[in-house]
């Protein structure tokens, strides 16, 4: 056989073809296991001490209301929630305090711009770990929603493992088309190229904390020097949790989609612009593993989708001497099919519908897209303040 020979052809595509093949059916197979396997653990009920909810909020009008009625609403027997309003100018203190309705629980701090060499989020962290009175520390963003139960499931799990950080993988509030089009495609890449069980071992260096929710036990984040540790990063959650892992403490991070809900972005340019701020950080800035992650992107979910189009429309140009190439073209179909289904039980998993899951092609173009733009971009904004490679300018 030699280059351009249809038999060299057809053995290429089916290389190709099986390779897929039992990636995707793989995963498919496998989801469920994985999401068993990490699924925040039940444990017994130790008496849990004080617990601070800390919320940094800048211009969350629209969220910080469902975040603090929800936090209040807490069956954890002991909380307060600490608010920082970090220079917002749409009315977000007066919206949280009014979601309170005059509970005593809740504190509204005015917030004040960073320190030279400090990121807001950080900042905003640290003011309100100063002010917070509990023996637990829960950072969550103020467009998170937690349930009854996730503050007081996630402390008992802190006691029961001895451990100096837990973070949990909630579930998106999706409503626009782009949200339901592209988050959970990017969410459950980040997810997919986390090793948990890594992240969950001590003695590994592999460390990741989600920071929609950061539990952590007050002692050993004043062991690390707080948000200090990690003042001036835009990723300061994934940043926080390797500190907490190189001063020996340990890690847990879990699946607990029951737990918290979060509504991250609500148009294609917030998607874009929020996770291309911390997409490419999250792996270190290397160009060659954003181009690896890309190239992965294509041929794992793109490129079939191509072949598909160009063995309906021009049989010719794949199947050079091939007049009846039906069961190639439901193979590649097959095959395209596979990671459908796959963010179909993902979706599934999480209590949405499903019906999206069509969309998982063009889910993962966003995603592309982003990747390919942050590996040539250095200065970036987010809330009105600037970062240069993924540090505060």
């Amino acid at each position: 056989m030699r280059w351009g020979d249809p038999d060299l052809s057809a053995v290429l595509l089916g290389a190709y073809l099986v390779m897929l093949t039992f990636l995707w059916g793989g995963l498919v197979v496998g989801v469920g296991a994985w999401q068993r396997r990490f699924r925040l653990p039940a444990t017994p009920s130790p008496a849990v001490p004080r617990l601070s909810f800390c919320v940094p909020a800048r211009n969350e009008v629209d969220n910080i209301g469902a975040c603090v009625r929800a936090a209040l609403a807490s069956d954890h027997p002991d909380v307060e929630v600490v608010v920082v309003d970090d220079g917002s100018t749409d009315g977000t203190a007066e919206a949280a305090h009014a979601a309170a309705a005059g509970d005593p629980r809740l504190r509204v701090l005015v917030g004040t711009p960073p320190p030279t060499g400090w990121a807001g989020k950080p900042w905003a962290c640290t003011r309100a770990a100063a002010e917070a009175t509990g023996a637990h520390l829960l950072f969550v963003d103020a467009d998170v929603v937690v349930a009854p139960t996730a503050a007081r499931r996630a402390a008992e799990t802190l006691l029961v493992h001895h451990l100096g950080l837990v973070s949990l993988f909630g579930t998106w509030r999706l409503e626009s088309f782009w949200e339901r089009v592209a988050i959970p495609v990017i969410g459950w890449f980040i997810r997919g190229a986390t090793d948990v069980a890594a992240v969950n071992t001590p003695g590994r260096p592999e460390a990741f904390a989600n920071g929609q929710f950061i539990l952590v036990d007050r002692n050993a984040y004043d062991s690390v020097g707080g948000h200090g540790a990690v003042r001036a990063e835009v990723l300061d959650d994934v940043r926080l949790a390797r500190a907490f892992k190189q001063h020996g403490h340990r890690l847990g991070l879990y699946f607990a989609p029951d737990l918290f809900q979060v509504r991250l972005y609500r148009n294609l340019g917030e998607i874009v612009a929020g996770y291309g701020k911390n997409l490419y950080e999250g792996m270190n800035r290397q160009p060659a593993v954003a181009l690896l992650a890309l190239a992965a992107l294509a041929t794992g979910v793109l490129v079939p989708w191509v072949c598909l189009g160009l063995a309906l429309s021009a049989p010719g140009l794949l199947f050079p001497g091939t007049s009846a190439p039906g069961v190639w073209i439901g193979w590649i179909a097959a095959v395209c099919l596979l990671p459908v289904v796959l963010r179909w039980r993902l979706e599934r998993a999480e209590g949405r519908g499903g019906g999206y899951a069509w969309t998982h092609p063009l889910g993962n173009a966003v995603l592309a897209w982003i990747l390919l733009g942050a590996v040539f971009r250095v200065r970036t904004t987010w809330k009105g303040r600037v970062f240069h490679d993924g540090k505060a300018a």
